[in-house]
């Protein structure tokens, strides 16, 4: 069993950055974030493996967030810059043990998801 302990959310106005970051109770591969808005929708963000390879980005925070990992620490950090109204959401950490390497954590959807954050909310005003 893992435990992650997602924080960093906050209120930012249009065009400014918040870093959120993820620590997990142990070591997993495939960490990452998913977003809930409003209206109960949820989208995948961003995801890392620790093994390196590719990184996933959503086509809306491409270029403004990255992704980050810290193995020692066990931790993922979500740079977001140039933050818009569009973003505020519920922000989930997310975990997986990946077998298969990097592909397996770029193709991760959220029926995969083994661990989730208790989650964090980033609300960016206009």
């Amino acid at each position: 069993q893992v435990t992650l302990v997602d924080s960093g959310g906050g209120s930012v106005q249009a065009g400014g950055s918040l870093r959120l970051s993820c620590t997990a109770s142990k070591s997993i591969n495939c960490m990452g974030w998913w977003r809930q808005f409003p209206g109960g929708v949820r989208e995948g963000v961003a995801r890392i493996y620790s093994g390196g390879g590719r990184v996933f980005y959503a086509d809306s925070v491409r270029g403004r967030f990255t992704i980050s990992l810290d193995n020692a620490k066990n931790a993922v950090y979500l740079q977001m810059d140039s933050l818009k109204p569009e973003d505020s959401a519920t922000y989930y950490c997310a975990a997986a043990q990946s077998h298969w390497g990097d592909d397996f954590c770029y193709g991760l959807l959220e029926a995969g998801v083994d661990y989730w954050g208790q989650g964090t909310q980033v609300t960016v005003s206009s």
